[in-house]
Formats: C-alpha cells, structure tokens, sequence
C-alpha cells in the first residue's frame, strides 16, 4: 500500500495549531482571574498536545513531503512547546532505537542501579518534571550545545545513551532554535503583557499532561524494541485530535507510516487499553528485574 504524506492537510493543521497556541498565549495576557488562567491552561495542553503530535510527524520526515518545508513546520511548531526541534527529534528517533532495552526502561530497575533515582525518573515524568528538563534545556545548550559530559561526570545510563547518540553536526543549528524559543516567549510575555506566573501556568498545562503522557505507551510492555507498546484510546473526538497518537504501537512497528493511516494497520475489532487507565497503572512505579536487554545500537549517532 501507498502511505503517501498528506501534505497539504498537515499544513493547514499545523497552522490551525500554532493560531490557537497563539491566541491562547495571548488570552493569558487579556484575564487577570486564577479560574480563567485554569481554563486557559487545560486548552493550551490539548491544543499543544495535538501539535507536538503533529511535529512529532516532522521529526519522521513525514510532515511534509518537501524536507524544507518539514523541518521548517517542525521548528515552529517546537517554539511553543518550547524546545529546539533539533534536539527533541534527536531525542525521539534515539527512543526508536533505545525503547524497552536497559538504556530506555524507566519501569524498572537491575542489580547494581538505585530504585531511588528510578523512581524519581518515573514519578518525575508523571508530574510534569520530564517536560521542565527539557524547557530548561534551552538555557542549557545556549552556553554548551554539545549536551556532552565526560565519561567521569557519568548521570545514568538513560541519559548517558542519550547524550551518546547526539549528533554534533545539529549543535548550531539547536543552538539557533534555543535562542529562538527564548526569543519568542520572552517577546510574548513583553509586547502581550502577560504575567509570569499566568505565563508558566499556562505552559505547565501542557508541561504536565504532555510528560505525564509520555511513557503510558510503554509501561510493563515487552522488552522489544519495536513490539514494546500499546496502542490505546481515550475517546473519539480527543483521539482525533491527537491525531492518531495513542495507536502508538502501530507508529513502532511501522514508524514510515503518517498518522493518518496508523488505524488501519490494526484488525478492525482490535480492542485497545485506556489511555487514563495506562497513566494511572504507572503510579505503580517501577519494579526490579533480572531480564537484561541490550540496546543493539548503542552508540549509534542520529542522522
């Protein structure tokens, strides 16, 4: 079957998307009542989350059949997010490598590793922390682009198989989008007069369902790089909305093939979990185990 990339209906998606993002963002600067900076907070997470799963096809290239105009979209989509494209599709294509081997199971832990810092991995991203990393790595890579530690100053092996597969041909370029996405929210909170704290509320709306979400997909599944996720449901209107996102072990198994096809690759009958229920299961938090699993491509360099 011909999966050809629905350009046209991406872009006008996509800048569907970032006038909403605006509009909201500009919405924090107009309102002055906590219950409303709530509101605003709860629709710049769904609006956002439908559009990181939107760049989230221009880090497979399959936004837009034009590799420009892909990359581009991506870029601007990512500032609101905010993060440098560049990196987080780094980040993203390394889970596609690294997912359910020892450098990439946040649900468990081995002899010789301390529970303690995986559970604080786990819980971290179930709260918001994951996101707040990654916000915060827009100051980072302005003074070190790199992101690379000595092998001396060792973090964890997650991060470790991260910082490994960076690619040092991207350090300008992430280092441009950085600055770029301070850029944007620090002129947006000048010239829309939006308070800081309506302005972080607002983000942390996405912030925290965007890194609460973020390992449902994975949790407990088997240890199999490809096989090693669900794909799971909430109800129509949102499932739309994230375009398709939650068929994610059809995205892994086949991840060339754009959001607009993912239902079809499963059994019409197929009966898939609840995405809530996922999020939920994961407070379980992380367990021990023996089975090791090696990531076959370790110290790959993503292109």
């Amino acid at each position: 079957m011909n999966y050809e990339i629905p350009g046209r209906t991406n872009l006008v998606i996509a800048c569907v998307q970032l006038a909403v993002l605006a509009s909201i963002l500009w919405a924090a600067g107009q309102v002055r009542d906590w219950g409303a900076v709530l509101l605003l907070s709860v629709a710049y997470g769904v609006a956002m989350n439908s559009a990181y799963a939107m760049l989230h096809e221009a880090e497979h290239g399959l936004l837009h059949p034009n590799g420009v105009v892909n990359d581009a979209i991506g870029i601007a989509l990512t500032l609101f997010f905010p993060a440098p494209f560049h990196l987080i599709r780094q980040g993203h294509l390394g889970h596609h490598i690294r997912n359910r081997s020892d450098d990439e199971a946040f649900d468990l832990y081995f002899e010789g590793e301390k529970p303690f810092w995986k559970f604080v991995q786990l819980y971290g991203t179930l709260t918001g922390a994951f996101w707040a990393l990654i916000a915060l790595a827009n100051l980072v890579v302005v003074f070190n682009p790199s992101m690379r530690t000595p092998r001396a100053m060792h973090i964890d092996r997650t991060t470790d198989a991260f910082l490994e597969s960076l690619n040092p041909k991207y350090q300008t370029l992430i280092r441009i989008e950085a600055l770029a996405a301070i850029g944007l929210h620090a002129a947006l909170i000048y010239f829309w007069q939006i308070p800081l704290l309506q302005w972080l509320a607002v983000m942390f709306g996405f912030g925290f369902s965007w890194s609460a979400l973020q390992y449902a997909h994975h949790y407990g599944t088997v240890r199999d790089v490809r096989k090693g996720a669900m794909n799971l449901k909430t109800f129509a209107p949102l499932d739309l909305i994230l375009l398709n996102h939650n068929w994610h072990l059809n995205h892994h198994m086949h991840p060339t093939v754009p959001w607009t096809y993912l239902p079809l690759l499963s059994e019409p009958d197929e009966r898939r979990g609840d995405m809530f229920m996922a999020v939920f299961r994961e407070w379980r938090g992380p367990r021990f185990s023996t089975e090791r699993v090696e990531n076959r491509y370790a110290g790959r360099i993503i292109h």
